[in-house]
């Protein structure tokens, strides 16, 4: 991403997630857009070249995807909660990831992060170990949909 497309993105969401128009906290915001576009250059030239971002407009589709994903597991693990019995199953599970790239399998594993009752623990290669709280939550993650998903998001099937 070039520097001043890269600085532009920083600073307008910074500007829409912080909402300040006092003039100190705008030039504050200002200088650590210009700071993390300098870091990211200088990352670029260490690294050898730009990864630069691939994803194009496909993040919109599965943000979608993901937030009711995290309903219905927000669901669910509130009725475990409330439910006299307390119904969890704790168990790990490994998953499949068939990501490309190391960019595609951060993203999965931290979906199933940020989805309730599951929780990534390591990454190796191209699988994944999760904790479940209940054997609904290990079918959500095992079931591959999630994964075919982020793939779908990476440019694949």
């Amino acid at each position: 991403m070039r520097d001043g497309l890269r600085f532009l993105v920083l600073a307008v969401f910074w500007w829409l997630w912080s909402w300040h128009t006092e003039p100190l906290v705008l030039s504050l915001g200002v200088a650590s857009c210009a700071l993390v576009t300098w870091l990211a250059r200088r990352m670029d030239a260490i690294d050898g070249g730009e990864s630069g971002y691939t994803f194009g407009l496909r993040p919109i589709r599965y943000i979608g995807y993901l937030l009711v994903e995290v309903v219905k597991s927000n669901l669910h693990v509130a009725r475990v909660i409330v439910d006299p019995r307390l119904p969890i199953s704790p168990r790990l599970v490994r998953v499949k990831a068939t990501q490309k790239t190391d960019l595609g399998r951060v993203v999965f594993a931290n979906s199933i992060t940020l989805t309730p009752g599951t929780l990534t623990l390591d990454i190796r290669d191209d699988e994944v170990l999760v904790h479940a709280l209940t054997e609904v939550t290990a079918d959500g993650v095992t079931d591959g949909v999630m994964d075919a998903e982020v793939s779908r998001l990476e440019g694949g099937a």
